[in-house]
């Protein structure tokens, strides 16, 4: 059992720490509002992740290939991209500096935060069919049987994300601290731009 765990543990840190749309938005939100939203942008994202791969473990992976079902959750996901990556642009391009912390609580901006981490997970129907896999993968090496053993690897793929999260999260606010108002707004133009190409890819793998 902790063999598997460790394994897990690794391959989700792997996972997480590939770069993509949703760490492109925790870090724009990050260099803006601080520890808080960038936490917030990852957990909602990990919310999300987790229903997918408790799909996805559960053998429902083979409804997403269902046009009917894969196509408008995906073009949904690749309007949320794109709309996200015209407000970063927006964003860079009207403010000076950084944000008055003090125009909306804190806790309204990591409700947000984390309402559009989970939006973006949840529209990415592609998860599913990589837990799909993954639960084949994990199967096939366990054998027949072996619930108990997949639900180890469940947990320590989630633990592994949320170790993730305060890394990525952390390392955002260390790079907020150091980067002049200038760098910011030009590093929240590049998250912008970013997002749009994911959205972009996205749209792409479904054609």
């Amino acid at each position: 059992m902790i063999e598997i765990f460790m394994v897990a543990l690794w391959l989700g840190l792997v996972f997480n720490a590939a770069p993509g749309a949703v760490f492109s938005e925790s870090l724009r939100r990050g260099i803006r509002g601080g520890f808080g939203p960038a936490f917030a942008v990852q957990v909602g994202s990990l919310v999300g992740d987790a229903v997918w791969a408790a799909l996805g473990l559960a053998g429902a992976g083979a409804l997403f290939a269902v046009p009917a079902l894969r196509v408008p959750l995906t073009v949904a996901g690749c309007l949320l991209l794109a709309w996200l990556g015209v407000v970063g642009l927006r964003d860079a391009s009207a403010r000076k500096g950084r944000p008055d912390p003090m125009t909306e609580p804190q806790g309204g901006q990591d409700r947000k935060a984390m309402a559009v981490g989970a939006g973006m997970s949840l529209a990415n129907p592609w998860n599913v069919v990589y837990w799909s896999g993954a639960a084949s993968g994990v199967g096939a090496v366990l054998g027949p049987g072996g619930a108990s053993e997949l639900g180890v690897f469940f947990a320590g793929f989630m633990a592994s994300s949320v170790l993730w999260c305060l890394i990525s999260a952390g390392l955002i606010v260390v790079l907020r601290r150091a980067l002049p108002p200038v760098a910011v707004r030009v590093l929240e133009a590049c998250c912008g731009i970013a997002l749009l190409v994911f959205a972009i890819i996205q749209l792409c793998r479904l054609m």
